[in-house]
């Protein structure tokens, strides 16, 4: 839905940031003798703190979702365009801020993507604004998110680039495209493209990310894997959310955390001797949150030469960490049973799990192009046995990513609980979607044997 035009004066403060590298005042009137005099005064009295840190420009400064469609979040908007110099848009004459558009893409009121574009001008390119919900610092890091986009636009050429970022979220690159829907994942060419474009992802050097490994160090020293270091990170917060009085004895016993806790260690040491035995996944550099919501498509041609799996674009890396390349995979089919503008978004229909053949598809797609699982005929009696092993290496992982997302869940939730919440008044049934994952968690692991 596009927002209705919009205009007003700016008026805000911004405090200095911490933990910065570089810092100077900045006030966007200065900017102004090359600008319109409409940007101008839509700017007066705004004095930003400019800073560079995690190698970006960043502002300290709030942006309230709930107020995009009011004049004075456009305003701020603008001048944070001009401050973190944002292409165009820092130069930009004649902008009339009452003419700027303002779409939600996705997400809660309190966390959510526009887009941000000026039709008066074609040449001003739509930007991403990206405002971060109250509840994500307790699952994910954004320094490090952050970081990660940097390394991977900057020398992989993988995802968006950020131009820069402010107290409560960022402003990115916007790729002209569209965004793929739950039908998507099961078309046959882009269920190919998908595991292409995952098994370039997995060639990226995990020291790039999380930095060099010591001569001795083992996993979980220097790094950890990502879905381990997630459930142990993000439990002791599920337990506060859980505690709420808000929260429903009945659905205290449904997400019994000690249970889970019992349940997640057994398998974690079955998971163990099973890689001892059979031979573990490689440990790749992983989205870890392949849906199809995550993934664009885009519009325009591409480049002479260009593989046609490249129109493919993943997007979001907030989760992206070291991790099994089967559970990876896993953790994309798991997407496949998932509808998010369902009417019962939070449930998931395990009859569309891929079958055997639409996982043969993404397996020989994905071996075509990694590097370290060179493409073999898959006639053959070794080319097989690859297939057969990934797959299995696949199923023993499944539990983790169910496992993993329930206690996401419980995390999410920490706001409509707060509130008070009913579940039909909340714009995602967070415990209803963590029920789901933990119910199957605890099934995949007996069918397992754990």
């Amino acid at each position: 839905m596009l927002a209705e035009p919009l205009s007003a004066p700016i008026h805000c403060d911004a405090s200095q940031a911490q933990q910065t590298k570089a810092s100077a005042f900045y006030n966007p009137d200065c900017e102004e003798s090359r600008n319109s005099s409409s940007t101008s005064s839509a700017l007066s009295n705004s004095t930003f703190r400019l800073e560079i840190v995690n190698g970006l420009r960043h502002v300290d400064v709030n942006l309230d979702a709930r107020t995009y469609r009011s004049s004075s979040f456009v305003a701020q908007l603008v001048s944070l365009a001009i401050v973190l110099r944002v292409p165009a848009w820092a130069t930009v004459r004649h902008l009339d801020s009452s003419r700027i558009l303002i779409r939600k893409a996705s997400g809660s009121l309190t966390n959510a993507v526009y887009f941000v574009s000026y039709p008066l001008s074609p040449s001003l390119p739509t930007i991403l604004l990206r405002i971060y919900g109250s509840s994500s610092g307790s699952l994910i890091s954004r320094s490090h998110e952050l970081h990660t986009l940097h390394v991977l636009s900057s020398r992989y050429h993988i995802g968006p680039r950020i131009y820069g970022t402010f107290a409560n979220g960022r402003i990115e690159e916007y790729f002209d495209s569209v965004t793929l829907g739950p039908s998507d994942l099961r078309d046959e060419k882009i269920s190919r493209w998908i595991g292409s474009r995952m098994a370039e992802l997995h060639s990226v050097e995990i020291t790039a990310i999380e930095g060099p490994l010591s001569v001795r160090s083992l996993e979980g020293k220097s790094w950890e894997i990502g879905v381990k270091k997630n459930v142990r990170t993000w439990l002791p917060v599920a337990r506060k959310v859980l505690a709420h009085p808000n929260v429903d004895k009945s659905e205290r016993s449904v997400l019994n955390l000690d249970a889970f806790l019992e349940g997640w260690v057994r398998y974690l040491r079955w998971l163990s001797q099973v890689e001892k035995v059979e031979g573990s996944s490689q440990r790749v550099f992983a989205h870890n949150d392949t849906q199809y919501g995550n993934i664009l498509r885009l519009t325009g041609k591409l480049a002479e030469g260009t593989p046609e799996h490249r129109q493919l674009v993943v997007v979001d890396f907030e989760y992206a960490s070291p991790n099994p390349l089967a559970f990876d995979i896993a953790n994309h089919f798991h997407e496949w049973t998932a509808d998010y503008l369902s009417s019962t978004p939070h449930l998931l229909d395990f009859s569309r799990y891929p079958t055997p053949q639409q996982r043969r598809n993404f397996y020989q797609a994905y071996f075509s192009h990694t590097h370290t699982l060179q493409e073999t005929s898959t006639t053959d009696v070794a080319g097989e046995a690859r297939l057969a092993k990934l797959d299995r290496q696949v199923k023993v992982w499944s539990p983790a990513s169910h496992g993993m997302w329930a206690i996401w869940g419980i995390v999410q939730a920490k706001d409509d609980v707060e509130k008070g919440l009913a579940e039909t008044a909340a714009e995602f049934d967070y415990l209803g979607y963590a029920k789901c994952r933990m119910q199957r968690f605890f099934h995949e692991i007996a069918v397992l044997g754990v």
